[in-house]
Formats: C-alpha cells, sequence, structure tokens
C-alpha cells in the first residue's frame, strides 16, 4: 500500500505525524483523524466557533492562526484530502479553502455547483443540498470531505421535529449506510468522504440521530487547553515555540477556562487601553470583569495603619474582631492569602466567618469595612440564608438551567456579582442554607469562579466573602433552647464555645468540613457588648438621633444630666442583646415619647425651637417633661 505513495504525499505523512504528536494539536481533531476510516460521519459539537493553532509551514517552531473550517481542512488534507466544501442554510455552498480555482472547477463540473463570481457561493436549498451531498459520500476518486455549518439552525426544536425535518436528516443519513471507505490513485489509505456536522451543543440535534448511532460519531470541541493557549500567546510575546518558558507561563494560567478569541481580544485591548502587554494581568482582570480601576489598589498603607481607629469609629467594643478583619485585608492586598494555591488564583480576596451573640455589631462592622475598602457602603451584596432553606432555591442564587422557566433572566447573585465584582458579599445566617447552595459556595471558595443556568462564568477573585452565624449562641437542651454563652462568660469562654459548635455543625450535624477548611483561621468570634463598651454605644446612639432631629426638623433636643444618667441607666439595663437591645430601649424611653412630645406640644410651629428634656419618666413608665422655646413663624 505505502509503495504508492509519491514523494510529495510522503511529506504530508511526515507533517502529519509532527501535527498529531504536537502538543498544541487538540484531542478532538486527533480523535476525528483516527475515525474517518471507520465513521462516515461527524458531529462537531461545544467550542467550534473559536481559532486554533496549528504548526505553520512557512515559519518554523511558529504557529499559525484560523477558524475551524480551515483548521478542519488543514488537518484533513495532511490525509490526503483533496477538496472541501461547506453548506450553511442562509447562503448555500462555498469553497472552504477560500477561492482556489481548481477547487472551483471541480465542484462545477462533477457536482453542477454554479458559485457566484461575486460572493463566491452557490446558493441552494437545504432540499438539495441533500442530493449534493449524497454524491460526494458516493465519490470514490478522490477524498472529499462536506461541512454542514450552523447545524444548531437547522431545527426549530431537536426534540420536537417536523415531517420535513426528519425527511432532511434521514436522507443524510442513509446514504452512509451504502458507503464504505475507499482509496485513491495518489493515496492509498482508505477512508470516507465524511460529512462533518457543526453545532454549538449535541443536543441541537436529536437524539435519534446522534446518539447510539453506528454511522456517526459525536465528537465535543471543548475550550482550549494550557497547550492550545500557549500556542497563541507564545506569538503574543515573543515566543518561538509552546515549550518556550518565560512570561508566558503566567499568561496561560490567568486565562484558564477562555477561548483563544477571548486571548486575541485582551491582546486587542491592550493597545485600546494603552496597556503595556507586560502587565498582562491586569488585561486580562479588565478583560474579565469590565472594570478598569483597581478598587483594592486605592486602599494607602496610612489607611490600613489607622483602620483600627477608622473602623472603631463605627464597631464598639470588639477590638479582637476588628484587627483580625483587618488582618485579612492586609493578606488580601497584598495577595498573600492566595501563596498556598495554586500560582495564578482566582480565589476570593479574602473570606471570613463573622460569629457571636446578636447585636454585637457584625452586620456594622461588614458595612464599615465596605465603607473601608470601596469608599461605599452600597457595595455591600447582603443574602439573607433563610430564604435559601429549600433545595430549589438554589436557582435563585445562579439562575435557573436552560429550558426552565426564567433561564435567561441570570441568578440574584451572579447578577449582582457581575454588576459589581468589586464588592464585599455577605451571606447572613450561612447554617440555615440548604446543603446543595453549599456546595456552590465552596465551588467559589476553592475555584473563585461559578458558571451561571446560562452558561456565563462570573468571577470573585475581586470580592470579599462574609459569613455570618448564629451558631453557639443557644443549644438544644431536653427538647429546648437554652443559652450556651452568657454575659458571665469571659470572651476566651465565649470564643470556645462558639468555635466548638461551629465545627460540630459542619463535621458532624452537616458532614461537610470543607467549608471550614477553606475558612480556615478565619472565623472571628464577636464578645457580648460588655459595659464599657454598651456606654460608647448608647452615646453614639443618643448623638445620632439628637443630630438627625436637628439636621432634619431643625429641633435642637437637650437632655439634663440627670435624665441623661436615667436614659442611659434604662438602656443599659440588660445587655445580653447587645446594641440591639440598647437601640430598642432608646426607643421606648426616648424616640417614641420625644415624637410625641413634639405633636403636642406645637413644637413644629416654631423657627428653630429648642427642647429640653427635663424629666423622663414618672411611675417606672416614659412620661416626659419638656420645657421648650423658639420664636414663632
Amino acid at each position: 500500500m505505502h509503495t504508492k505513495i509519491t514523494k510529495n504525499i510522503k511529506i504530508d505523512i511526515d507533517q502529519s505525524d509532527a501535527f498529531v504528536k504536537d502538543k498544541a494539536t487538540p484531542r478532538w481533531i486527533k480523535d476525528l483523524l483516527r475515525f474517518l476510516p471507520i465513521k462516515p460521519q461527524f458531529v462537531l459539537s461545544g467550542n467550534i466557533r473559536d481559532l486554533y493553532s496549528y504548526p505553520s509551514r512557512s515559519r518554523e517552531g511558529k504557529y499559525d492562526r484560523s477558524g475551524i473550517l480551515s483548521y478542519l481542512s488543514h488537518a484533513l488534507r495532511l490525509k490526503g484530502y483533496e477538496y472541501f466544501i461547506t453548506f450553511n442554510p442562509i447562503r448555500g455552498f462555498h469553497i472552504t479553502d477560500g477561492s482556489a480555482e481548481d477547487s472551483r472547477q471541480f465542484f462545477m463540473e462533477y457536482f453542477k455547483c454554479e458559485f457566484n463570481s461575486e460572493s463566491g457561493y452557490f446558493p441552494c436549498s437545504m432540499e438539495k443540498s441533500i442530493d449534493i451531498i449524497k454524491q460526494i459520500c458516493c465519490w470514490k476518486e478522490h477524498f472529499i470531505a462536506a461541512f454542514m455549518d450552523f447545524t444548531s439552525h437547522y431545527l426549530m426544536q431537536a426534540d420536537s421535529i417536523d415531517p420535513a425535518e426528519c425527511r432532511y436528516l434521514s436522507r443524510a443519513l442513509i446514504p452512509s449506510y451504502d458507503d464504505w471507505p475507499h482509496s485513491t490513485q495518489k493515496f492509498g489509505e482508505q477512508y470516507y468522504n465524511p460529512i462533518i456536522w457543526l453545532c454549538e451543543k449535541e443536543r441541537d440535534l436529536p437524539a435519534w440521530f446522534v446518539l447510539e448511532n453506528p454511522k456517526i460519531r459525536s465528537i465535543i470541541v471543548p475550550k482550549p487547553d494550557h497547550y492550545q493557549r500557549r500556542a497563541a500567546i507564545c506569538p503574543l510575546l515573543g515566543g518561538s515555540s509552546v515549550e518556550d518558558k518565560k512570561e508566558d507561563d503566567e499568561f496561560v494560567e490567568l486565562t484558564e477556562g477562555m477561548y483563544i478569541n477571548d486571548i486575541i481580544a485582551i491582546r486587542k485591548l491592550c493597545i485600546v487601553e494603552n496597556i503595556g502587554f507586560d502587565n498582562f494581568a491586569e488585561a486580562v482582570n479588565r478583560y474579565k470583569l469590565g472594570v478598569t480601576e483597581d478598587s483594592w489598589k486605592r486602599i494607602g498603607r496610612a489607611k490600613i495603619v489607622n483602620g483600627d481607629v477608622i473602623i472603631g469609629e463605627r464597631v464598639k467594643g470588639q477590638q479582637t474582631a476588628i484587627t483580625k478583619s483587618l488582618d485579612i485585608i492586609k493578606c488580601a492586598i497584598t495577595g498573600l492569602n492566595r501563596v498556598q494555591g495554586p500560582k495564578i488564583s482566582r480565589r476570593p480576596r479574602g473570606v471570613m466567618f463573622l460569629a457571636g451573640p446578636t447585636g454585637t455589631g457584625k452586620t456594622e462592622l461588614v458595612k464599615a469595612l465596605t465603607e473601608f475598602i470601596f469608599e461605599n457602603e452600597q457595595a455591600c451584596i447582603r443574602f439573607d440564608m433563610n430564604d435559601f432553606s429549600q433545595e430549589h432555591a438554589y436557582h435563585r442564587l445562579i439562575g435557573a438551567p436552560p429550558g426552565y422557566i426564567g433561564s435567561d433572566m441570570g441568578g440574584e447573585f451572579t447578577n449582582a456579582v457581575k454588576e459589581n465584582p468589586f464588592s464585599v458579599i455577605v451571606f447572613d445566617e450561612i447554617e440555615k442554607a440548604h446543603p446543595r447552595i453549599l456546595d456552590k459556595l465552596f465551588k467559589i471558595l476553592d475555584e473563585g469562579v461559578i458558571t451561571t443556568g446560562r452558561g456565563e462564568q462570573v468571577y470573585f477573585s475581586e470580592s470579599l466573602i462574609v459569613f455570618t452565624s448564629k451558631l453557639g449562641i443557644c443549644r438544644i437542651e431536653n427538647g429546648r433552647f437554652v443559652p450556651n454563652v452568657t454575659l458571665d462568660d469571659t470572651y476566651a469562654d465565649v470564643e470556645h464555645k462558639v468555635r466548638s459548635e461551629i465545627e460540630n455543625f459542619f463535621k458532624v450535624q452537616l458532614g461537610y468540613p470543607d467549608i471550614l477548611n477553606r475558612i480556615g483561621e478565619n472565623i472571628i468570634v464577636f464578645d457580648f457588648i460588655r459595659d464599657d463598651a454598651a456606654g460608647q454605644i448608647y452615646d453614639k446612639m443618643v448623638k445620632d438621633v439628637l443630630n438627625r432631629l436637628k439636621d432634619d426638623q431643625c429641633i435642637e433636643v437637650l437632655l439634663e444630666e440627670d435624665v441623661n444618667d436615667c436614659l442611659k441607666s434604662h438602656c443599659m439595663s440588660d445587655l445580653s442583646y447587645g446594641g440591639h437591645g440598647i437601640e430598642n430601649q432608646l426607643k421606648t424611653w426616648l424616640i417614641n415619647p420625644l415624637a410625641q412630645a413634639i405633636f403636642d406640644g406645637d413644637i413644629q410651629r416654631l423657627h428653630k425651637p429648642t427642647v429640653k428634656v427635663v424629666s423622663l419618666e414618672a411611675n417606672g413608665v416614659p412620661a416626659f417633661k419638656i420645657e421648650q422655646t423658639g420664636e414663632a413663624w
């Protein structure tokens, strides 16, 4: 058989072997070439609209790029195929390898394809196209490949096709059962003249046509692996081959999960936005996230040094929590929180698990950190896990899968992060979430990327993930909830008990220790609000109320010293509810009576009135006595 091979064909065989052995040659094309003597038809689905790299004939060690049709033609030509034609349902047939005159003459002479001299297309109906395809399959004098492009648009619905569509696919399939592989005068190997169907998804064709069909080989074309990305990246960075070990290593890792088209687009972005290509990490980040400014880089060293003071103005009595949270922020800014993972990590900037008694400042710390980092409290995205306790609720987070109602809308969670990738994402009461949702959260912590129901990738590499929890505050004893920690416990005891309950919940009750492994030592336990902190919280709350009243309604309220002491005593009488308890008591003893006194005393009729509270209670209940001054309007 090999004695028939000419010198020129022998060169093609050498090139074919080199092509197959090249690391940048993807497995799917090797699969197709291997089955040419066995299968008359192929279905290629998946990443069929990308660019593909192959060794250049004219530039040794370099790579050329092309679309899938030219790429397939290149690979098949190395196997001895001579002619290639493509059909699409809108414009008809055209020569796949461009305007090669010999190919045009061949199809015009033997298959009556009258190509338009201007457009290069032979207009043809779908019904007529099958007649030509049948002739190509039965042709024995040459190796010919026919590509059926945009196959996803041939049918209205793959799971419910009409008789005409069924007849079309049947007519395309039936000749394959009568056909046999053949050889040509120039080439001794036996191959079919294949029909290659190109579709975005395998399910775009009916199951009876694709699945368990002995005449069809279904091949999924995946996203490019690191060898293929390197082949595309090396020319951009001046590399000579896929074996180069330069700065392109980092670029290859940064583009994990991306298309070759994306890499070319990043290169163009560098040119358009004047980004030096040596700073490709920033270019990749801009491309993925769609933003031009890194909010984490705006945080200056001086601001971090004064972080204790800045956040301490809002969060009282939790110095340990403030210090530990700032340590996490420092790691996030420097990137040291990612050094134990892959070299190029897409994991979130940081993760915190805030636990402790109610009213101790967990929510306030999150708000303070959000403003501290991003200078905008609205950059906090909050999800109450009480709303996600059912299995089906996870669709609300990432969106419904294709084919389900609402699949085109995306998920609440993924949409919010896409709109604002630089954000603090808070999952309140994480213990209430359904385990299936925890699977998604673990993927975010582990990989930093999640795929939505629409197939889009959402990145969390610039987010700070915060979990809050009430685990460890109460325990079940004899079927009743009883306090697990109290004000009488020291902070060391509170921290130990709360941490123990958190570990018990995730490891024993839930059987999901992986979440804790990803959180690591970033569990921050809040202490109860003690007397010193309670006094500071009280002073701040009263000051905020009086300032708000003065700013909004121009009413100045003064508290007599004994009134202030009495009010403070009431507000700090029970600190088991922390700041919430102080706020509730303040509403009962100051805000509500003050509102009533303002209306009853016609204070609003005065110009810039001043109200002095001289008495707070009578017989143990709120009973305001005030003195008011001011000019009438």
